[in-house]
């Protein structure tokens, strides 16, 4: 079998030459790029021979697909699957496994980063400091008694709320299947709506579907406090973006720590969130730790067997 990883995935040159001899003794032949290349012309061109394909993130058209007459199976390096066109692999008998699990820690420890963060305001005092600046009369908040909503208990969201009720946090919790083992960590399933008027944080955990696109509307965010925040580490599309940055410009909501957009960064001038205020905005590094990247290779090579 040729097996062609389009893109580096966060091994390394001698790594890569391990598995190759690794692969190769298996009878397999194997093809890695050590560079990141998104456009559908090179795409087509690294994967025109191959039957399977590592590759994480980037999108994958039914275009690119179709140049593809070897190809049997996606390995993907990543755990969503809403940048491929799943409806081409399955009507061309193309199997697509994910690597689901890898970030689960990492992805949870950033959305408690971005809260503190915006509960405490460290990147916006970073910059002040550099500037001359002082405390003044600056006052943060603490995560100690507040309120967590999770939407979403999969891994990733279940593990979210083991750590903020390690901060001391109450926590409930909304998702289309409800958990009895979330109910045993002492979580309080709530409908959607009575999550969004009483949490302080709203921390999302939910796959981009079309059931959940914009889930988080103009309408759910009139609901919050004005004190709440919203923490969105899951897909960009899940929340109305126009909807999130008017609610933070008019007061309607404290704050917001965004690692996920509609489309993976660099974002437009024109993104309504560069300008709102009390909102922190990192280039989708949820997944992004070393830890969790050697995780994924070890997952990635597994689904090869």
């Amino acid at each position: 079998m040729k097996i062609i990883a389009v893109e580096p995935i966060g091994i390394s040159a001698e790594r890569a030459e391990v598995i190759k001899k690794e692969l190769a003794a298996k009878g397999h032949e194997f093809v890695w790029y050590p560079d990141r290349k998104e456009d559908p012309a090179t795409l087509e061109e690294r994967m025109k021979e191959a039957e399977a394909v590592i590759i994480s993130n980037i999108p994958l058209s039914a275009e690119v697909l179709s140049q593809c007459p070897k190809l049997r199976f996606l390995d993907v390096a990543f755990t969503g699957l809403d940048h491929i066109d799943m409806a081409y692999c399955q009507e061309h008998g193309i199997k697509v496994k994910n690597a689901s699990g890898y970030a689960t820690q990492a992805v949870a420890e950033l959305a408690v980063g971005l809260a503190i963060d915006v509960f405490r305001k460290i990147t916006f005092l970073d910059g002040s400091i550099r500037q001359g600046g002082v405390r003044g009369a600056f006052l943060g908040r603490e995560l100690h008694g507040k309120t967590v909503g999770i939407v979403g208990t999969g891994a990733i969201g279940i593990r979210t709320a083991q750590l903020f009720q390690a901060f001391g946090c109450k926590v409930i919790a909304w998702s289309r299947t409800q958990k009895p083992d979330v109910t045993a960590m002492g979580v309080t399933y709530v409908p959607l709506d009575e999550l969004m008027r009483t949490s302080d944080i709203i921390s999302l955990h939910v796959p981009l579907t079309a059931e959940t696109k914009h889930l988080i509307s103009k309408e759910m965010l009139a609901l919050c406090k004005p004190t709440a925040v919203l923490i969105n580490t899951a897909r960009g599309n899940v929340v109305d973006m126009d909807a999130l940055a008017a609610s933070l410009r008019e007061g309607c909501l404290a704050g917001a720590g965004i690692d996920v957009y509609e489309k993976e960064p660099p974002l437009p001038e024109t993104h309504p969130l560069l300008s709102a205020p009390n909102c922190v905005l990192v280039p989708h590094v949820g997944y992004a730790t070393r830890e969790a990247f050697d995780i994924r290779i070890d997952i990635v090579l597994g689904n090869l067997d």
